[in-house]
C-alpha cells in the first residue's frame, strides 16, 4: 500500500532545504531569537488559548525531519490535518501582521544587547527549531501545484491540543552544547567543535622572525669591542648567545666586554657560567681571575689562577698576590699595632688594585673604621663615624657598622649614644660579642666616673683620686675617655695642693688627646698656684693662639698676669711662712716666731738681719688689717705704690721711723722683761717703750 501523501512532500523548495546531510547539531537558522518569539505568540486560538506546537523536543536531522515529515506518525502525516493546519496559521499570520504596530525596537542595555547577540548567532536555537519554522514556511506559502490542500481551510478540523505544552516541549539547552536524544535512523556524522562566541578580534598572526646568524653577531660584537664601543658589543654578543646559549666563547667574549665597560659583576657572572660550559679552559680562567681581583677578592683570584694549566705566570698573578699580601699587613697592624696609620695604608695600597668604579669590600671598610679609632684625635672619630654611617645606608641592621659608630661616639664621650648603638647590634644579633662587651665596658665605665664626680663635690679629693685611678683601668685604650678621667684626677690633686702631680696627670691628658682645651687650662692653673706664673701666663697665651674664640681665656690671661706681678713683689705669706689662707691668729704666732728669731739684736753682727726683721714688720703690718690684706690679694697695692708709707728704719738715734708697728708683748718677751728706760730706740706709737739710747739707733740696750 503506498504511503500517503505528505502535504510537505510536494514543496520541492522545501525538501531541498533538508536534502544536505549535516553533523547533529543544527546549522545556522535564518531567523533570530526575537523572530521565534515572535512566531510562537501565533500558536493561540481564538479565544486566546495556547495551542501546542506542532513540533517535538528531539534532536534534529534533515533525514529524520523528511521521514517524520511523509510518516504516519508525523505531525503532517494526515493531509486533511496538515491542509487545515497550515490554513490556520496562515491566516493568523496575516492578521497579526497586519495589527502589528510598526514601532522602531526600544534601545537596550550593553548587557540585553550582548545576550541578544549571543542568541541571533546562527549556531544558537533550538534543535527543534528547524522542522517547525519550515513548518511554519509551508503553511504561509500558496497552495500546491499536485493537488494540495488549499490555505483558506476550515478551521475546525484542527484538533486542538492541551493548554499547556508537555514539560519536554522546549528544553532548557542553547542548542549547541546541551545534551539531546539521539534521533533514531539518522546517519552517524562528525560531530563539530563546540561553538565560542567571539568576543574581540584575536591578534592578527605574526611573520617568523628570521634565524638569527650568531657568528655573524660575534664578528659584529669583535668590531664593535675593538672601536672600543662596548655597549655594542655587549649587544652583539647578547644576541650570538640568545641564538647559542650552549657557547662558551660567546659568554666569555660578552665577560671581556664587560669588564671594558667596568661592569665587573655582570662580568664575573658570565665567567661563571662560561666556565660551566667549558670547565678549565685557560682564557675563560684568566678572565675570571682578573675579575676576582678587580673586585676585592684575591684568594678567589690565586684559586682560580691555581687551576689553570699550564701554570700562570708569575707576572699574571702579581695584582691578586699583591692585594693579599696588603690585606694581611693590615690585619696584623689592626692586632699588634698601636698606630692606625700602618693600617690606613696598607689598606690604601690594597684598593689600588680594584676595578674602576668599584668600592671598597665591606670588611675592608671595617678594618678602615678599626684604624680610625686607634688614631683616636678629632678628625679619625669624624672618619670613623662617617664610614659606619656609610655602611648603615646599605644595611641599617648591620651589627658590626653599628659597634663601629658606637665605639665611636664611646671615643667621642657620648656614651648614651654609644649605648644605644651597642643595644641595637644586640638585637640584631643577640650573640655578638663585640657588642657585649664594649656595652658592659661603658656601662662600667660611666658607673666609676659618675662615683668619682660625686666624691669630688663632696670635698672627698682622695677618695675622688682613687676612683678616678680604677676608672683608668678599664679601657686603657680609649684615649678620649681616658683623657677626661685624668684631668679631673688633675683637679683633685690641685685641690690637694700637689701641683707636680696635677701637672702630670694634666700632660698626660694633653698627650692623648692635644685638643683637650680644659686640660691644658688645668695645667696653667697648677703652674701658677705652684709659683711659676711665668710658664703659667706663656701657657694661658699659647691656648688663645690656638684657639682664639675659647670662652674666658682673655680674663684667664689677665689673671695670670696680675699673679705675675704680685709674685714680683715681697710675698708676706711666704716671709711669714703661712698659707695664704692663714687666718689672724696663724699669722700672729708665726710673725712672734720670726721676730724673735731675727731681731737684729739677737743676730749683732749679721747685716741681713736688720733686712729679714724689716720684711717681718712690714708682712705682720698688712696680713693682721683685713682691708690691707685684701688690698694685696687683690694686687691692688702694685697699681698705688707706697700705700704702705712708712720709712721703714729712718735713721739712727731717730727709731725705726713710725712707719713699723712692733707688738710690745713681743719686744717684752724677746728682751727677757728689761727695763723700759731711755729714749729712743723702737717707736711704739711715738716713743720706745725701752728708753735710753744706744748704738746703731735702738736707744740703748734693752737689757739695761
Amino acid at each position: 500500500m503506498p504511503p500517503p501523501e505528505d502535504g510537505f512532500s510536494n514543496i520541492p523548495q522545501m525538501k531541498s532545504l533538508f536534502s544536505r546531510k549535516t553533523s547533529p547539531n543544527p546549522g545556522p537558522s535564518p531567523l533570530s531569537s526575537d523572530n521565534l518569539r515572535q512566531q510562537q505568540k501565533l500558536f493561540k486560538n481564538e479565544k486566546g488559548e495556547k495551542l501546542p506546537l506542532p513540533v517535538q523536543s528531539q534532536q534534529w536531522s534533515p533525514r529524520a525531519s523528511e521521514e517524520k515529515l511523509t510518516s504516519p506518525s508525523g505531525i503532517a502525516s494526515s493531509p486533511e490535518k496538515k491542509s487545515a493546519n497550515r490554513g490556520y496559521f496562515g491566516v493568523k499570520e496575516r492578521e497579526k501582521e497586519s495589527r502589528r504596530p510598526k514601532a522602531p525596537r526600544p534601545g537596550r542595555s550593553f548587557t540585553k544587547a550582548k545576550k541578544a547577540e549571543e542568541e541571533e548567532h546562527p549556531l544558537n536555537y533550538h534543535p527543534d527549531d528547524p522542522r517547525r519554522l519550515s513548518a511554519l514556511s509551508a503553511m504561509s506559502s500558496p497552495p500546491e501545484r499536485d493537488g494540495g490542500v488549499g490555505v483558506n481551510c476550515d478551521p475546525m478540523e484542527y484538533t486542538p491540543a492541551p493548554e499547556s505544552p508537555p514539560p519536554s516541549a522546549f528544553p532548557k539547552t542553547n542548542g549547541v552544547n546541551g545534551e539531546h536524544p539521539p534521533n533514531e535512523g539518522s546517519e552517524d556524522v562528525p560531530t563539530p567543535p563546540p561553538h565560542r562566541t567571539p568576543t574581540s578580534p584575536g591578534p592578527a598572526p605574526q611573520p617568523e622572525k628570521p634565524a638569527v646568524d650568531a657568528e655573524a653577531c660575534k664578528a659584529a660584537g669583535n668590531k664593535f669591542y675593538k672601536e672600543k664601543k662596548y655597549d655594542q658589543a655587549i649587544a652583539e654578543y647578547s644576541k650570538a648567545i640568545d641564538a647559542d646559549p650552549q657557547s662558551s666563547t660567546y659568554l666569555s667574549n660578552r665577560a671581556a666586554a664587560y669588564m671594558a665597560a667596568n661592569k665587573w659583576l655582570d662580568a664575573l657572572e658570565d665567567c661563571k657560567q662560561a666556565d660551566e660550559l667549558e670547565p678549565n679552559n685557560a682564557k675563560i680562567l684568566h678572565r675570571m681571575a682578573k675579575v676576582y681581583t678587580a673586585l676585592g677578592r684575591p684568594q678567589e683570584a690565586l684559586d682560580v689562577y691555581d687551576r689553570i694549566q699550564p701554570p700562570a705566570s708569575a707576572k699574571d698573578k702579581a695584582p691578586a698576590v699583591n692585594m693579599k699580601s696588603h690585606i694581611e699587613q693590615a690585619q696584623d697592624s689592626l692586632q699588634t699595632g698601636t698606630s692606625g696609620s700602618m693600617v690606613l695604608h696598607a689598606l690604601d695600597q690594597a684598593e689600588k688594585g680594584l676595578g674602576f668604579l668599584v668600592l671598597a669590600p665591606r670588611k675592608w671598610k671595617l678594618m678602615r673604621g678599626e684604624a680610625y679609632l686607634k688614631m683616636g684625635n678629632v678628625n679619625s672619630l669624624g672618619s670613623a663615624q662617617n664610614l659606619a654611617m656609610d655602611l648603615l645606608r646599605q644595611n641599617q641592621a648591620d651589627p658590626e657598622a653599628l659597634v663601629l659608630r658606637g665605639r665611636a661616639l664611646y671615643a667621642q664621650g657620648d656614651n648614651d649614644k654609644a649605648i644605644q648603638h651597642f643595644r641595637k647590634a644586640l638585637s640584631c644579633d643577640p650573640d655578638f660579642k663585640d657588642a657585649v662587651k664594649y656595652l658592659r665596658m661603658v656601662q662600667r665605665l660611666d658607673k666609676m666616673k659618675e662615683e668619682g664626680n660625686a666624691h669630688f663635690k663632696a670635698t672627698r679629693f682622695q677618695a675622688a683620686v682613687d676612683t678616678y685611678t680604677s676608672a683608668l683601668e678599664v679601657d686603657p685604650l680609649n684615649k678620649g675617655t681616658n683623657s677626661k678621667i685624668l684631668n679631673n684626677r688633675a683637679m683633685c690633686y690641685s685641690k690637694q695642693k700637689q701641683w707636680q702631680a696635677a701637672i702630670a696627670d694634666c700632660d698626660q691628658a694633653i698627650k692623648l688627646d692635644p685638643s683637650y682645651i680644659k686640660a691644658r687650662k688645668t695645667r696653667a692653673k697648677a703652674l701658677g698656684e705652684g709659683g711659676d706664673w711665668d710658664e703659667a701666663v706663656r701657657a694661658y697665651k699659647a691656648i688663645q693662639e690656638q684657639n682664639p674664640e675659647e670662652p674666658g681665656i682673655a680674663k684667664d690671661i689677665k689673671s695670670a698676669e696680675l699673679e705675675l706681678k704680685k709674685s714680683k713683689r715681697k710675698d708676706y705669706y711666704k716671709i711669714l711662712g703661712i698659707e695664704r689662707d692663714a687666718d689672724e691668729q696663724q699669722i700672729k704666732r708665726a710673725y712672734r716666731k720670726l721676730a724673735i728669731v731675727h731681731h737684729p739684736d739677737k743676730n749683732p753682727g749679721d747685716p741681713s738681719a736688720e733686712e729679714k726683721f724689716k720684711d717681718i714688720q712690714e708682712a705682720h703690718e698688712c696680713l693682721s688689717d683685713p682691708q690691707k690684706r685684701e688690698r694685696y690679694d687683690s694686687g691692688v697695692d702694685l697699681q698705688e705704690p707706697g700705700d704702705f708709707g712708712g720709712g721703714g728704719f729712718g735713721g739712727m738715734g731717730g727709731g725705726m721711723g713710725g712707719g713699723v708697728q712692733i707688738d710690745p708683748e713681743v719686744l717684752f718677751n724677746m728682751m727677757g722683761g728689761g727695763s723700759r728706760g731711755g729714749g729712743g730706740g723702737f717707736a711704739f706709737g711715738g716713743g720706745s717703750p725701752f728708753g735710753g739710747g744706744g748704738a746703731r739707733g735702738f736707744g740703748g740696750s734693752p737689757f739695761g
